[in-house]
């Protein structure tokens, strides 16, 4: 039998569940309706969805969506999960959207003994607050990339990320406490010498299950390798000379998917896309028009398996020529 707190976390799970899926409310909205912090209502959202009172994939009135899978599934031999949008999404409320489908759908992929790798980012970070718990044992989520940088460690941005994957699924977490881009490439030859920094690697190289996004700096929510300050105006100068277009784990690649001979990779912390491309399991959440090209060079170049994107992506990738 119900307590009546219980009782009432149900009502306003139910409640924003309502406003947010049938009636296209933001999360703005259905909070100053509920009279609680956004956060709560995303927390709601995630209590409808953990609890059955919600199954997008099961439930959603939008039948195109499953059509979209099944096009992209043909076409570019990938499983994707499309989330359908209501007119007028904004693209923060796009991301969100996005992130409460990824968080349940990354949780199925998550297994006991499992090795996790994270890349930090402003998808991903919205991703970590939409996982599904998920006891696990004997699992480990370790850090893709380095997040240092000439103004902050990074440390307290990754470490905040990576933690909420660890607590919802019990998992030890590695960091990698190296910068985003060392100066010069000979010091990240010699950093990749070290003992500590070997040790990471070969975390890294164990990895089951990678989850990232796409970068880009002309997306409306920025990249957060673009908006931290991790790139001065020489890099975008190299960048643009070299015809990079996107970035997985701020490893950075052209539209035909080449990437070795982009010279600000020889100083990124990032896995490599021939290291990427051996973990089993590739998980790729992006939305947003501008990571279009980003997107459907990544997919070329084979590094992600699975993606999970917004019905306007979706449809432009199968427009894409």
């Amino acid at each position: 039998m119900r307590s009546k707190r219980q009782e009432a976390k149900m009502r306003a799970a139910l409640r924003a569940a309502e406003l947010y899926y049938l009636q296209s409310s933001t999360m703005e909205m259905i909070a100053d309706e509920l009279d609680v912090s956004r956060s709560s209502v995303s927390r709601l959202l995630q209590f409808a969805r953990d609890t059955g009172l919600v199954d997008i994939r099961v439930n959603s009135p939008f039948e195109r969506a499953g059509l979209l899978e099944e096009q992209l599934r043909d076409r570019f031999k990938i499983a994707a999960h499309v989330v359908s949008m209501p007119e007028g999404t904004t693209d923060v409320e796009r991301m969100e959207r996005v992130a409460l489908v990824a968080g349940p759908l990354i949780s199925q992929f998550v297994e006991s003994n499992m090795v996790v790798g994270v890349a930090w980012g402003s998808t991903i970070g919205t991703v970590s607050r939409m996982l599904t718990p998920k006891e696990t044992h004997g699992s480990t989520i370790v850090q893709l990339n380095g997040a240092g940088n000439t103004r902050t460690s990074g440390v307290d941005y990754s470490s905040e990320i990576l933690q909420r994957f660890g607590t919802a699924y019990r998992a030890q977490v590695e960091q990698f406490p190296v910068p985003t881009f060392f100066d010069d490439p000979a010091t990240r030859e010699a950093m990749w010498r070290e003992r500590s920094t070997r040790w990471i690697l070969a975390i890294q190289d164990k990895m089951d299950v990678a989850v990232f996004s796409v970068g880009s700096p002309a997306a409306e929510v920025p990249s957060r390798v673009h908006a931290g300050g991790y790139l001065n105006r020489d890099d975008y100068a190299s960048l643009r000379q070299d015809g990079v277009i996107g970035d997985v784990a701020t490893v950075f690649f052209r539209e035909d998917g080449s990437w070795r001979d982009v010279r600000l990779n020889s100083r990124a912390t990032g896995p490599g896309m021939d290291r990427l491309r051996r973990v089993p399991r590739r998980v790729c959440v992006v939305t947003g028009q501008a990571k279009l090209q980003g997107l459907r060079a990544a997919i070329g170049a084979g590094i992600p398996t699975d993606i999970v994107l917004d019905e306007s992506l979706a449809r432009g990738l199968l427009e894409f020529r």
